[in-house]
């Protein structure tokens, strides 16, 4: 590895740093092996067991990321040996541990000796020119053997010495490697060079602008199942030979390493063939022969019968262990093979921003290391199937190598189009337009828009209008997605009883009101952050997140002895839907003109809110069926004798969040004139009439929300005569259809006329409630509830067509020196951001309505006390509408009067 071009002291570094990687990668693995006995010495449960193996490849993941860009900033060397002697002292540390939560602890801190993967990468690339950098990754990377080494070595002192000598060495080891890797290496000539000129590094927002390229998380894919894969299966493999074949500890470690040796050694084959046949090639054959290798192992063990001439003629196919230890060899290597392959790329196109790409790729990479073993479990418990691991990773590399052929098909075809540019493609035309700076971007129907000006009539007619309906109908169905999500709990909570969960009423109404307080809380960030990484990146992420808390739910109800713990972590999870709300609408808002904005807004809001009543209608009836089949586990059954599939309120979910994370990913834009940072946004903090429209729009949608969410547990309670999951769905049915189909009136009349005449509805509904709760009559109550539904639905519409007419006069009152432009610009920008953050605000009502009615019937028996303080906080609503928007018929209350013509008194208390 020396030559032309290779500066004096690459070879030291690259072989150090390989020595380095190798120690942290056995560190990183290292309860894979310990974890068996820690298993038997402290009597964990398989789910405490699967949590310990699993902390140190999450928090080793998710530290990718920052330690790659701290790589780009101070330097990798640096970087390297300080997560080797953190990691170190903890390793040490864990042989002390006598509880579990300390060996967690331990865990934790171990887990960052995976983190310093990026950090050798954007150290050992800056000594190498970009034709050698394919094989020096590939040397490096092979420092992935340290797994093996432990599986090899780790069995022997533990069954001599134990567990506690296990973890000493290594940590020792950890801390001699950081010593000898200070003292025999350098800093990278990048790194000196900047430091000789005094220039500071580039900057972590700097860092992170460029991972909004499509490509880079196509490239973490790839790395997901090439890495992710390779590490969930270095951890499983020793379970699987010794549970499916038999096999005692010390040989499924030896043939676990027959695996996990030649998918690390051979990265520096893979590095040597990317540079001299081109890393596509190579990923082409990896994705191939991994797709032919997973879908052979993914056979199960299966039985047949025919029916013959004579009688019927059985006969048996099951994988023995022999084709089964080759099979998972050869996977192995073709693995090791596109793990260079893909960190081939990064150095190449993103020269500037190695840390940054790379940690980036490697911690979700390094995130498969942590999900997939859960979901082999969960499969296998599922299932009961042990192959079904393999169909898994069939599946997701099925998807990886089609994705990839798609987009290379596709810039191909643009060439051709474009002969001119043909000689101008970079080694691999799917990566054509997607580098860094001075490389143009392909045109698309989704991406990022410069030209945007939707007051222009003209340009609203011709070109922004079908944008915009486009954003606004993907938005609307990734919402409505979200809500279902985030409210699923409402209905799930109400069976739990019913299926084995012996939970007190109060741990039941607490499981109904997490998701709001989490979701509500999620919403004051989600708020801002469209105009930091643009709508359709955020969108697209956000949707996403959602499988989480579905598949999480779909797996926990299965089991009635499942702790009450984990449904309070998946009640928090479920928040994801309910932050998506803040996100939605802020970003929705920027693509609609004033004129058209408040039915723009109502129409994503409202169909978003029929999420509720479509889960509360559909939930009820999908478990009811095996909907899934084998994989969606077998029936729990009721108390009734009735059996149920409880796990489809999640697993139905599943599909519909995937098509919908494809379709923002594939059909929304984003906006550049909304960009801005959080910094930018925050002045509507000291905007008085944000606090005035929070106070507002708590008691809407706080209600619709907070109504949602207590109703069926509430009416279940309180007229257990009746069925009241019947009829749930009617209320926010009724609600959001009333939010989606009067954005108009408000349009039109005013927004603060009809606020104000929601509040005396909602007076009125609360009143009626609490007397037809004391005449015990649920049809009267009920028809109160869809009363106070239809309410709040109007009210959510209006309240949110205030506040662009509100934020036009304050910033032409505040900011006399912007010109009419700039005023709409910052207006708009200051109205998505206060419309996420008072939706934010009132979702707490998820919480607050379901908590309320849970202590008011501990406390007093009956809900009453509840109702009369949700009476009350409507009377404060009222007058505040009437007094700051609607007394003298101010401008925010009709569409129709200028902004210009601003009564003296309209601007009580806002800032100046």
């Amino acid at each position: 590895m020396t030559g032309a071009g290779v500066p004096s002291g690459a070879p030291r570094a690259l072989w150090t740093s390989t020595a380095a990687f190798t120690v942290c990668f056995a560190a990183w693995t290292i309860f894979s092996i310990v974890g068996i006995a820690i298993k038997d010495e402290f009597g964990l449960s398989e789910t405490q067991f699967g949590l310990l193996i699993g902390t140190p490849i999450l928090t080793g993941s998710l530290s990718r990321l920052v330690f790659g860009i701290w790589a780009d900033q101070y330097g990798g060397r640096r970087v390297f040996a300080g997560v080797m002697l953190v990691a170190g002292l903890a390793s040490f540390a864990t042989s002390y541990a006598d509880s579990y939560v300390e060996l967690l602890v331990a865990a934790l801190f171990i887990g960052i000796a995976g983190g310093s993967f990026p950090a050798g990468v954007a150290y050992v690339s800056k000594f190498y020119p970009r034709e050698r950098q394919g094989l020096a990754l590939g040397i490096f990377g092979a420092g992935n053997v340290g797994s093996s080494v432990t599986k090899l070595a780790a069995p022997a002192v533990m069954l001599a010495l134990g567990w506690s000598a296990v973890a000493q060495i290594w940590g020792i080891a950890l801390l001699m490697m950081a010593a000898g890797f200070v003292l025999l290496t350098k800093e990278d000539p990048e790194t000196q060079q900047r430091r000789r000129s005094e220039q500071p590094g580039v900057s972590m927002r700097q860092q992170l602008a460029v991972l909004s390229n499509l490509q880079i998380w196509r490239f973490s894919l790839y790395y997901f199942f090439v890495f992710g894969a390779f590490v969930a299966l270095a951890l499983w493999l020793p379970h699987y030979f010794m549970d499916v074949y038999g096999l005692d500890l010390v040989t499924a470690g030896v043939l676990a390493a027959c695996f996990s040796v030649p998918a690390s050694l051979f990265r520096i084959y893979g590095g040597r063939l990317s540079d001299k046949y081109g890393a596509r090639a190579v990923l082409y054959w990896t994705l191939g022969v991994s797709v032919l290798c997973t879908f052979m192992l993914s056979y199960p063990p299966t039985t047949y019968i025919i029916d013959g001439a004579r009688g019927p003629i059985t006969f048996r196919t099951e994988m023995g262990l022999v084709p089964f230890v080759l099979l998972i060899c050869v996977l192995g290597f073709f693995m090791s093979l596109g793990k260079a392959a893909v960190f081939k790329h990064i150095p190449v196109y993103y020269p500037n921003h190695v840390g940054a790409v790379g940690g980036l790729v490697g911690m979700i990479g390094g995130l498969g290391g942590f999900v997939l073993p859960l979901a082999f479990g969960a499969l296998v418990d599922i299932t009961g199937i042990w192959t079904s691991v393999f169909a898994l990773l069939f599946l997701l590399v099925g998807v990886a190598l089609a994705w990839m052929h798609v987009a290379i098909q596709y810039m191909e075809r643009r060439a051709a189009r474009e002969p001119e540019r043909t000689a101008l493609l970079p080694e691999l035309p799917e990566m054509q337009g997607f580098g860094e700076k001075d490389i143009e971007r392909p045109v698309r129907g989704a991406g990022p828009i410069a030209d945007w000006r939707p007051e222009d009539p003209e340009f609203w007619q011709t070109k922004g209008r079908p944008v915009a309906r486009r954003n606004l109908w993907i938005s609307t169905y990734c919402l409505l997605l979200s809500f279902a999500v985030w409210m699923v709990w409402s209905v799930v909570v109400a069976q739990l009883p019913s299926i084995g969960f012996a939970f007190t009423t109060d741990q039941l109404f607490w499981l109904a009101a997490v998701p709001g307080l989490s979701g509500a809380t999620l919403r004051i960030f989600y708020a801002f952050l469209v105009p930091v990484f643009g709508g359709r990146l955020w969108t697209t992420i956000s949707t996403a997140s959602l499988l989480i808390p579905a598949f999480g739910i779909g797996y926990a109800v299965q089991n009635p002895d499942t702790p009450y713990l984990i449904f309070l972590v998946l009640a928090l999870l479920c928040g994801f839907g309910g932050g998506n709300f803040a996100s939605s609408v802020a970003n929705i808002s920027f693509f609609f003109p004033k004129s058209e904005k408040g039915n723009a807004l109502a129409i994503n809001s409202g169909l978003g809110n029929v999420g509720v009543s479509l889960m509360q209608f559909v939930v009820p009836f999908v478990v009811t069926m095996s909907l899934f089949g084998a994989l969606g586990g077998s029936a729990q059954m009721t108390a009734g004798g009735e059996a149920v599939w409880m796990q489809n309120a999640g697993f139905f979910w599943v599909p519909l969040i995937i098509v919908g994370t494809l379709a923002a990913w594939f059909g929304m834009n984003d906006i550049l004139s909304a960009k801005s940072s959080f910094a930018d946004q925050a002045t509507i903090f000291s905007r008085f009439h944000t606090w005035i429209m929070c106070w507002l729009y708590t008691g809407t949608f706080g209600t619709f929300i907070g109504m949602s969410a207590g109703f069926p547990l509430l009416a279940g309670l309180v007229f257990p005569e009746v069925n009241a999951l019947r009829y749930a769905f009617i209320g926010p049915l009724v609600g959001a259809l009333a939010r989606a189909g009067s954005g108009w009136i408000a349009d039109r009349v005013g927004g603060a006329r009809v606020t104000f005449w929601v509040f005396v509805a909602m007076i009125a509904a609360s009143f009626g409630m609490i007397w037809f709760l004391d005449m015990r009559s649920f049809w009267g109550f009920f028809a109160m509830v869809l009363l106070l539904f239809l309410a709040s639905g109007v009210g959510n519409a209006s309240t949110f067509q205030m506040v662009p007419g509100i934020m036009r006069r304050e910033i032409e009152r505040t900011a006399s020196h912007l010109d009419a432009q700039e005023c709409r610009i910052q207006a708009d920008r200051e109205s998505a951001a206060i419309v996420g953050f008072i939706s934010a605000i009132a979702a707490y009502g998820a919480f607050y309505i379901p908590k309320a009615y849970g202590s008011s019937i501990e406390l007093t028996g009956a809900p009453n006390a509840a109702l009369w303080g949700f009476m009350i906080f409507y009377v404060t609503c009222a007058a505040l509408t009437w007094y700051f928007y609607d007394r003298a018929r101010q401008p925010v209350s009709s569409g129709t009067q200028s902004p210009r013509t601003v009564p003296a008194h309209a601007n009580k208390g806002s800032s100046q």
